[in-house]
């Protein structure tokens, strides 16, 4: 046990990309869920960085932060987006104090991006049934 704990091979690849998943999901599972129940609000106070309108654009946060927390590849682009938008769009000109955490979301999503759902997951349930049907 000693030399798998200081081996340079992971531990268990699929449950660290699991603990990844429901850690940075629930997260924004749980800030999504404050701009639901805060709207009325929130919307007010909320800017339109993309052109697209203040209620759109606050809807389309709330699409990708509380809907897409459920992290699989294709649901973590659009919480990709939103990060680029806060990180290189409303934050810009700020320092990076102002911007690490929304920096540090960025690069999760691109981890998670590439690392997939892995094993522990409802896509691969879905694919592993979808392979075996045809």
């Amino acid at each position: 046990m000693k030399n798998k704990i200081l081996s340079a091979q992971p531990l268990h690849a699929d449950l660290g990309i699991l603990l990844l998943r429901l850690v940075f999901g629930g997260l924004f599972i749980y800030i999504g869920y404050g701009k639901i129940e805060h709207y009325n609000q929130y919307l007010p106070m909320f800017k339109d960085y993309t052109g697209l309108g203040v209620k759109t654009s606050y809807n389309l946060v709330i699409f990708a932060e509380f809907f897409c927390g459920m992290l699989t590849r294709l649901a973590v682009i659009p919480i990709l987006i939103s990060m680029i938008v806060v990180v290189f769009i409303a934050l810009k000109g700020q320092g990076f104090n102002d911007k690490h955490l929304p920096f540090l979301y960025l690069i999760l999503t691109l981890v998670i991006f590439v690392l997939g759902s892995g094993k522990y997951s409802a896509d691969a349930l879905l694919f592993r049934k979808r392979n075996k049907i045809s």
